[in-house]
């Protein structure tokens, strides 16, 4: 019986430890689903975009069936130019010709015009031509050169590497071999260092304006701190475009920064702040300075005020105890904060397109002209699996200096 019993007894508590864990899974069940349709697919998505492409497969099939067959290394044959020629014309009839005609200007200079200027010469055509290959060199010589078929095999899908080798702005030559892109066409590596450049700034500027303002939120009575506290968090209650548009406001040549820079003597002619890089680092910096602080004041609350009173017991002048003493302490917030407000810069796209000029927009800008104004969706995938990657290394590198319980910044434990 004594069995019995205790095998009852442990049905009874598996049974009630499955239901706890079930009531626990149907609990964040919706954040889980919340989490997937907003953050893991779009992200799938894109990583999927970034290495596929069907824009020529879906207008010229047999056309695209055929180029993938090709070897690339011997010259295109008649079969091949007489299927992309029917294609071609096909297309030109049904008036879908300009997708194709898109999407080889993407990996060839002036295809978009070869395409169309071709597919309207052989819609004229009557029947079939003697031989394909004779009537589009005589409608283009373009067609016999071997850049142009290498171009074609790129977009022929239905997967490619053309849209993450132009991110890296890398390219394949007429040899089929990766290659750095002309200067005058490499632009997102530049971008991407820019992009990494501002950021740090930000993040600089951000330290060193909200670690004294963390300092003294941490260590004033409680109504003052709640005051200050109500501060910080008022620019996060207000549109980013609204906060963006009044900095356009204070810093323009007749705006009230300047007025006072030139009322006070400072200079005599207004200082250009606006639709250049201090004005975008301005901008950027109000709107970022209390994701800084605020890890800072949490981590400065927890420290204990005794630790620097001990300090000064045992003779430590007060600059010497908040170095060696309270500043340490404060990594863990001084780290999380940078590393957040880094991060959060990476992918800044409405105050630099507001505020800045042509030379200081960031790489989400490129991603958002891809998006909306060329269409390019793969090409703006692979920029943003650029910035993915960016991001996912720097984090790599904080969490493996953070799991190691090395010093951070050369401070000790």
């Amino acid at each position: 019986m004594r069995a019995s019993d205790d095998d009852r007894l442990a049905r009874d508590l598996g049974r009630a430890g499955r239901s706890r864990r079930v009531a626990a899974l149907l609990l964040i069940a919706p954040l889980f689903f919340f989490l997937a349709f907003s953050f893991v697919v779009p992200i799938a998505d894109m990583l999927r975009r970034s290495v596929t492409d069907t824009e020529m497969e879906e207008i010229w099939p047999d056309a695209a069936g055929a180029i993938r067959g090709w070897d690339r290394r011997t010259e295109p044959d008649e079969a091949m130019f007489r299927v992309l020629g029917r294609d071609m014309r096909a297309s030109a009839e049904a008036r879908t010709i300009a997708t194709a005609a898109r999407r080889l200007n993407y990996a060839l200079p002036g295809g978009r015009s070869l395409v169309m200027n071709t597919g309207r010469a052989l819609r004229g055509l009557e029947g079939e031509p003697l031989s394909w290959r004779e009537t589009m060199l005589a409608e283009d010589p373009a067609w016999g050169e071997r850049r142009t078929w290498i171009a074609l095999s790129h977009s022929a899908g239905p997967l490619t590497d053309f849209y993450l080798l132009t991110a890296f702005d890398m390219e394949r030559d007429a040899d089929d071999r990766i290659v750095p892109r002309p200067p005058d066409q490499s632009l997102y590596l530049a971008v991407l260092q820019r992009t990494l450049l501002m950021s740090a700034a930000v993040t600089l500027l951000c330290l060193a304006l909200g670690f004294p303002l963390a300092h003294l939120v941490a260590n004033a009575p409680p109504r003052q701190a709640n005051l200050l506290m109500i501060l910080i968090l008022l620019p996060l209650w207000t549109s980013l475009v609204v906060r963006s548009a009044a900095w356009i406001v204070l810093l323009q040549d007749q705006g009230i920064v300047n007025g006072f820079l030139q009322w006070s003597g400072l200079t005599s002619e207004p200082v250009r702040l606006i639709f250049n890089r201090p004005g975008v680092l301005i901008a950027m910096t109000h709107v970022q300075l209390p994701f800084m602080i605020l890890p800072i004041v949490a981590t400065m609350k927890a420290i204990p005020k005794s630790y620097m009173h001990a300090a000064a017991s045992l003779g430590a002048h007060p600059a010497v105890a908040f170095w060696r003493v309270y500043l340490p302490l404060t990594m863990p917030g001084v780290a999380a904060g940078s590393l957040l407000v880094f991060i959060m810069s990476l992918g800044y796209y409405v105050t630099p397109a507001l505020v800045g000029g042509a030379s200081d927009q960031m790489l989400a800008y490129f991603i958002a002209f891809n998006t909306t104004s060329s269409a390019n969706w793969g090409l703006a995938a692979a920029l943003g699996v650029l910035l993915l990657g960016a991001t996912a290394v720097l984090y790599f590198v904080y969490s493996r200096i953070a799991g190691s319980g090395r010093p951070l910044l050369g401070y000790g434990q």
